[in-house]
């Protein structure tokens, strides 16, 4: 057996021409184009990256963005009042703070801040809170970009086991609160109604639960944790982890060996990250349709 390669970028680019489209209308009925503002606090290197690749997804759709470059010792009260300040500027449709924060600012705080309507990453508890009763106002880009995958490769989750390793508030949480929904928000009732366990590390007996997993979510942030023997043959394994290794960057599942198993599995790079950034781009274009009303 060799596993079918889902490649993030050929449904990345399908999406995107599909959201710019709707940009296009969007600013023709309006004459509001929609606009990204990234918070940016110090210089990690992999949150440089991130927010340009983020820069480049919005001018390819049509939108526009702001970057604000803040000092890493920028203080709690001067970054929650930029954040009030860009919840206040009616050009800006949706702010986004680029995670990790440095370690004397305190992240949720920053984040609860955020008002609502453009919290276009749904990190608010409004908007998790709404996440859970199936009505949301925007879905979780990361989580929302797996569904989307699964969908694009015609391999739904209704009625299937799904295990999702990982119970952060990012990925894992919100994945879990999809899934087992009666339906998905942009991709019907065949991408929700799943069984869905979540492991983390303090499951016991974790190869046989990742065993019986029609699906597997690998969302963990240890570099191939996952191994060919806790995978059940022809399973779907979506990787979600990317870590940086001496050898390179790869995901949390040992790709090479899975490919053996698995009957589907996506690459790190090229699968799920470029999902990540395109639902934030919908997101964005969301928002900017609430405020519009």
């Amino acid at each position: 057996m060799s596993a079918t390669i889902l490649d993030g970028k050929t449904v990345a680019n399908a999406l995107q021409e599909e959201i710019a489209g709707r940009v296009e209308q969007f600013k023709s009925e309006t004459g509001i184009t929609p606009c990204l503002a990234a918070v940016l606090v110090g210089e990690d290197p992999a949150s440089q990256v991130y927010v340009r690749n983020k820069e480049r997804a919005c001018e390819k759709v049509g939108m526009a963005s702001e970057l604000f470059r803040m000092p890493e010792d920028i203080s709690q009260q001067d970054l929650l009042a930029l954040v009030n300040q860009l919840n206040q500027d009616d050009n800006v449709s949706g702010i986004l703070v680029q995670l990790p924060l440095p370690k004397h600012l305190d992240a949720s705080e920053v984040l609860d801040a955020i008002d609502p309507k453009k919290d276009v990453d749904c990190f608010h508890p409004s908007n998790v809170g709404l996440l859970s009763q199936g009505r949301p106002n925007f879905l979780p880009c990361t989580p929302h970009g797996v569904v989307q995958i699964l969908k694009h490769f015609d391999l739904p989750t209704a009625g299937k086991n799904v295990c999702i390793l990982g119970r952060s508030d990012i990925v894992g949480k919100p994945l879990a609160l999809m899934l087992m929904q009666r339906t998905s928000e942009t991709c019907g009732p065949d991408y929700a109604n799943a069984t869905v366990t979540v492991c983390h590390s303090r499951t016991p007996n974790l190869k046989e639960l990742t065993a019986q997993a029609d699906i597997l979510v690998a969302a963990i942030g240890v570099a191939k944790f996952v191994t060919a023997d806790m995978v059940k043959p022809g399973a779907i394994v979506v990787d979600v982890g990317i870590n940086r290794t001496e050898e390179g960057l790869c995901g949390d599942v040992d790709y090479d060996a899975l490919l053996e198993v698995a009957g589907a599995v996506t690459p790190v790079p090229g699968g799920v990250g470029r999902l990540t950034v395109t639902m934030l781009m919908e997101n964005t274009l969301k928002a900017a349709m609430l405020q519009a009303k």
